[in-house]
């Protein structure tokens, strides 16, 4: 545990900073009121002084390596860095400012410096090395025999084994990638927050629907442009404005302010970073004893290697791609019956794609919005938890938020044990970056107590109007089920040890309980309590359920394709043995020109803003598509029952998937819920591909 700070002259100054003091708030989550940006450094300063004393205390300890005293102490070492950090990063990604960012360019350099020498500790890692060498003889429990091997592979993979002059060297470059890895994502920020467009007048405005005009006025409003309508680069924003405006200048505006995030030339663009990244990364997975960075990330994964995640990549590919060229041919011909003298362009997409699904299934995403309130459909994500997991979110006036538009929840048991705190923090605004995401302000783990952890979903919507409810797509819809999936992952953990706890899995098994938790929004039995219109409050008839049924499957050769192209840039681009000289606009051109990608689709992400490759999926991309086999293969196991809720297969579920984190392999976990491997028909038929 961190030590506390001693009775010395500096007491009185710690004490005045709230990150350093013990918190007397409910449930001990931040005092977000009382914490200032200047907090952050001299936090941050006692915080890696607090550790690396830990670190030096554990390394250079005199007794014989055990257990308790290296792997135990190693995982209750750093607990005040955490805290510190858990709260500036998460504010940094949610609600940031210029001093923050400007925190985050001096911070982020300095803990991949400290981690890196956490992990190149050479004392530390003979300590770890004779444990594991013994490991037969330590007598352990499952679980301490899996904290003591994933420990292991850890320090090895991080270089633990290299000589000195190697160990400085990745040092070196962690620091360098940490440092790169800050400007890129701010520069992406930057070019969210400079570009909006104004809609001027009903011309403007044609096309649009009430639910999505209400949400332009809003944010025209937030930008300080009352009574105007606006459109920004959030994805609740641009997505909607280019289904349904039938200005076709404004949506290729906006389409092309959208795919050119990061490429804009000047001080945020993200070419040259890219290339010093992948320079840097070839490096260390040379210097780690891999031909490529890919074959780094992936030998400590479900897939393994490259070739088995192109393995999978090629069985969705082609029926996708097959698709998708069906798809844009019935797309061309409907623009030509509207008069339309033109070949379908990427921004005309999603805009013909609504009138195609409104024809062939008389399915109106406009009137879908209306019956799906964000009150009502978080309801719905919070009784699907309760009827599968039998817990219960209570709001709480009087737990602390960061933002005035973040609300929070007690989560408990049935019977009123308390298992977290769960945030959930919604709307779009200018100091948010775009995207949806789960993370947490606290770990949970069972050294020194039950530490509960306290969890935060966060997304960008676009806030409905004042005084009327805020409405959500299909897909948005989806994705907050999605991100309550990864709540629930971190809610519902149950291990003793902080680094297997909650999403701590392997990268290409985190995103099976969030995509398995998607399903339930789609069952009938749970939209008829809770589609409720947002004028009438009448539930959704059942006409609007089989056209959703029947249209489930609609347009998914372009969200394969967009969705597999991006993943197939990631493991390319990560496959590089050679950066020296890499053009990132010509190497784009180049690897969607070898797989056929039709003009008329962009990557879901390009790489001058593909923000996750930077983060934590480099060469990773793909896992949600691997996870995809995992979650139709899973929720089938419930349509086998006979009970989308049936109680055994949730109880299988949350004991070996959501409450176990890393405790077992990945593929040994599935195993022991569903009784055999996942089968990737599931999959395929999931996406109208087989």
């Amino acid at each position: 545990m961190a030590k506390a700070p001693g009775k010395t002259a500096k007491s009185g100054a710690k004490q005045q900073n709230p990150l350093l003091a013990s918190w007397r708030t409910p449930f001990k989550v931040p005092p977000f009121a009382s914490i200032e940006p200047r907090h952050f450094p001299p936090a941050f300063n006692a915080a890696l002084k607090a550790h690396k004393a830990e670190i030096a205390e554990i390394a250079g300890r005199a007794a014989k390596p055990s257990f308790a005293n290296t792997i135990v102490a190693l995982e209750k070492s750093g607990v005040l860095l955490s805290k510190v950090a858990e709260v500036f990063f998460n504010l940094a990604s949610a609600d940031t400012n210029e001093a923050l960012q400007e925190i985050e360019r001096d911070i982020s350099p300095r803990l991949a410096a400290h981690q890196s020498a956490v992990l190149l500790n050479r004392r530390l890692f003979l300590r770890i090395a004779d444990l594991h060498e013994r490991r037969a003889d330590l007598d352990l429990d499952a679980e301490g025999l899996r904290v003591l091997e994933r420990t292991y592979k850890g320090f090895v993979r991080a270089g633990a084994k290299l000589d000195a002059k190697t160990r400085k060297r990745v040092a070196e470059i962690n620091t360098e990638l940490a440092t790169l890895g800050t400007a890129f994502t701010q520069n992406v920020l930057a070019d969210e927050q400079a570009w909006h467009l104004i809609l001027d007048g009903e011309r403007d405005l044609a096309g649009l629907p009430d639910s999505v005009r209400d949400a332009a006025a809003q944010t025209a409003t937030d930008l300080g442009k009352p009574g105007r309508h606006a459109i920004t680069l959030a994805r609740s924003s641009v997505e909607p404005f280019l289904q349904f405006s039938a200005r076709r200048d404004l949506r290729e505006e906006a389409w092309k302010a959208w795919i050119k995030r990061g490429e804009l030339g000047g001080k945020t663009d993200n070419r040259k970073i890219v290339v010093e990244m992948m320079t840097l990364r070839s490096e260390l997975a040379r210097l780690l004893g891999f031909d490529t960075f890919a074959a780094y990330v992936l030998e400590d994964t479900m897939a393994k290697t490259p070739a088995e995640v192109r393995g999978l990549l090629d069985k969705v590919w082609p029926p996708a791609l097959r698709r998708a060229r069906e798809e844009r041919d019935a797309l061309e011909k409907r623009a030509r019956a509207e008069g339309g003298n033109f070949k379908i362009a990427a921004w005309d997409w999603r805009y013909y794609s609504e009138k195609e699904r409104k024809a062939r299934y008389d399915l109106d995403e406009a009137e879908v919005r209306s019956y799906l309130v964000l009150d009502n459909v978080l309801e719905a994500a919070f009784d699907t938890a309760g009827k599968l997991f039998g817990i219960v979110f209570e709001e709480r006036a009087d737990i602390p938020v960061y933002h005035e538009d973040v609300r929070a929840w007690e989560v408990k048991t049935k019977s009123g044990e308390h298992v977290g705190v769960f945030y959930g923090d919604y709307y779009a605004r200018p100091s948010k970056r775009s995207g949806a995401w789960m993370s947490s302000y606290r770990g949970q783990h069972k050294l020194g107590g039950n530490i509960r952890p306290i969890v935060v979903n966060v997304m960008s919507i676009a806030r409905g109007a004042p005084g009327t409810p805020t409405l959500l797509s299909f897909d948005d819809a989806r994705t907050l089920f999605h991100e309550l999936g990864h709540g629930l992952h971190g809610l519902l953990s149950d291990v003793t040890y902080p680094s297997l706890a909650m999403t701590n899995v392997l990268h290409d098994f985190v995103e099976l309980p969030s995509q398995l938790y998607e399903h339930w929004l789609s069952e009938p039995e749970v939209l008829k309590r809770f589609a409720l219109n947002a004028k009438t409050g009448k539930p959704i008839p059942e006409r609007l359920l089989k056209q959703l049924g029947a249209a489930r499957t609609f347009n998914q050769g372009f969200q394969t394709v967009e969705y597999t192209a991006s993943t197939l840039l990631d493991l390319e681009l990560h496959t590089l043995t050679d950066t020296k000289g890499l053009d990132v606009d010509a190497f784009e051109s180049e690897i969607l020109a070898q797989i056929g990608m039709p003009a008329e689709i962009v990557p879901r992400h390009r790489i001058p803003h593909f923000q996750h490759i930077i983060g934590g999926y480099a060469a990773g991309y793909y896992s949600y598509l691997w996870s995809e086999v995992m979650d139709a293969d899973a929720f089938a196991a419930f349509k086998e029952s006979g009970n989308i809720f049936d109680r055994k297969t949730a109880n299988k579920l949350k004991a070996n998937i959501y409450a176990a984190g890393n405790r077992q392999d990945a593929l040994d976990a599935y195993v022991a819920f569903r009784g055999r491997p996942p089968e990737i028909e599931g999959l395929l038929k999931k996406r109208g591909l087989a």
